[in-house]
């Protein structure tokens, strides 16, 4: 070994010696266990075991695996985008270069899940789905709370008041707020416009959370960064509207094409999984969620959601 190897794992030990002087541990002890233990495997690291044993199939329908699959493939990528907004929301210390460079992250993952949907909506046979289906009554992917969860990180709870009640609005109260949220009335009965099963177990489990979260983020969430910190940056803003789009555009409208492939049926619709009413909850022009609304135009706001669509047919 030549000196400057002999330097460089001197340096080190030094360090090493210093962390564990700041713990009040002996460095040699942590060594000596190091000597002890087993290499590290990939297959353990990522826990692929346990990962592959989380795919239980109701029925013995083959394309109910690619439907559990791609929903939990899905959750991953919202505890993802969930954890960049929180990066951002909690640094103190926080610059444009960080802010810029999370929401990269955020809108790459957004672009995934809208750019993979075809798994879903191309990827399995209807005449299969439309059978296990109804073995999974009243679960649905309307029931997922970390999307919740990014909204109300996002922006203020008000934005996601749902837009009938919303011109009108004056409460401030993240309470009243959560009674009339957009999404609440997405999971209806069609016939009587009560509460489906699916939307009372939401709101069993969930609702003292989504309290909490949107109290602890009425004035911590990026809307609020944006506007104390980068409002009126190009470089920001265009990042910011990138992401409204993705999430609250592109997004829904991803589900839309695979609700209308599963579970449009002439003369009539087929209910959703838990008897949602997606027809009315997953269109875009009909819900008008902004996250940032002061960087959108009135025309652009009005007519959210059109260009995406019309964009889409002329692919199609």
């Amino acid at each position: 070994m030549d000196s400057s190897s002999d330097k460089d794992l001197h340096d080190l030990l030094t360090k090493l010696r210093q962390k564990y002087a700041v713990m009040g541990q002996d460095m040699a002890s942590y060594l000596d266990g190091l000597l002890h233990a087993d290499y590290l495997t990939y297959w353990d690291y990522v826990h692929l075991d346990t990962l592959l044993s989380l795919q239980n199939p109701k029925t013995q329908f083959p394309d109910e695996k690619v439907f559990i699959i791609y929903h939990q493939i899905t959750e991953l990528y919202f505890n993802l985008v969930l954890w960049e907004l929180d990066q951002i929301v909690d640094k103190t210390d926080l610059d444009e270069t960080f802010f810029n460079a999370r929401l990269d992250r955020v809108i790459r993952y957004f672009q995934n899940l809208c750019s993979s949907f075809d798994i879903m909506s191309e990827g399995m046979e209807r005449e299969q789905f439309l059978m296990f289906r109804m073995s999974l009554l009243p679960a649905s992917g309307f029931q997922s709370a970390q999307y919740r969860m990014i909204e109300i990180k996002s922006t203020d709870m008000i934005n996601l008041v749902d837009p009938v009640s919303r011109p009108s609005y004056t409460s401030r109260d993240v309470k009243d707020h959560l009674e009339k949220l957009y999404w609440r009335s997405g999971a209806t009965e069609l016939a009587t416009g009560k509460k489906t099963l699916t939307l009372q177990q939401f709101e069993q489990k969930y609702m003292k959370e989504f309290l909490e979260l949107g109290a602890r983020h009425s004035t911590k969430n990026i809307l609020r960064v944006y506007e104390s910190r980068f409002a009126g940056k190009p470089e920001v803003v265009s990042r910011m509207r990138e992401y409204d789009l993705l999430a609250n555009v592109y997004w829904p409208l991803s589900h839309m094409k695979s609700a209308a492939r599963y579970l449009q049926k002439d003369p009539e619709d087929i209910k959703a999984t838990g008897g949602t009413n997606w027809q009315k909850y997953l269109p875009p022009r009909f819900q008008k969620i902004h996250f940032f609304p002061a960087l959108w135009s009135e025309q652009e706001k009005a007519e959210w959601g059109r260009p995406a669509v019309e964009k889409a047919l002329q692919r199609s």
